[in-house]
């Protein structure tokens, strides 16, 4: 099982990484040190810390000419994780 699903990359999260922090969306399931193997193997960094939250899913409704649909968006885990001094993980490389 994949716990790393994608890196996130947003306005917010690219000004930390100049600091040594990235963000990843990964499994609701994953735990903290799942997370933090998963990234040293992936990139091969140091990971000195990682900070998880959980987002719950959102009503969404749209309005159509025949009818109201409502659903939800996706529920997912975010995971901030800080790396060791010096070291830096290089999402743009293969661009």
């Amino acid at each position: 099982m994949d716990i790393l699903k994608k890196p996130l990359i947003t306005e917010k999260i690219s000004a930390m990484n100049e600091r040594g922090v990235y963000g990843f969306v990964v499994e609701k399931t994953a735990k903290k040190p799942e997370i933090k193997a998963a990234v040293e193997k992936m990139f091969g960094v140091k990971v000195v810390s990682v900070r998880t939250m959980r987002y719950a899913a959102k009503l969404k409704t749209r309005y159509t000419k025949t009818k109201v649909v409502s659903g939800y968006t996706n529920a997912f885990k975010k995971a901030i994780v800080q790396v060791a001094d010096g070291e830096v993980i290089d999402f743009y490389g293969e661009i």
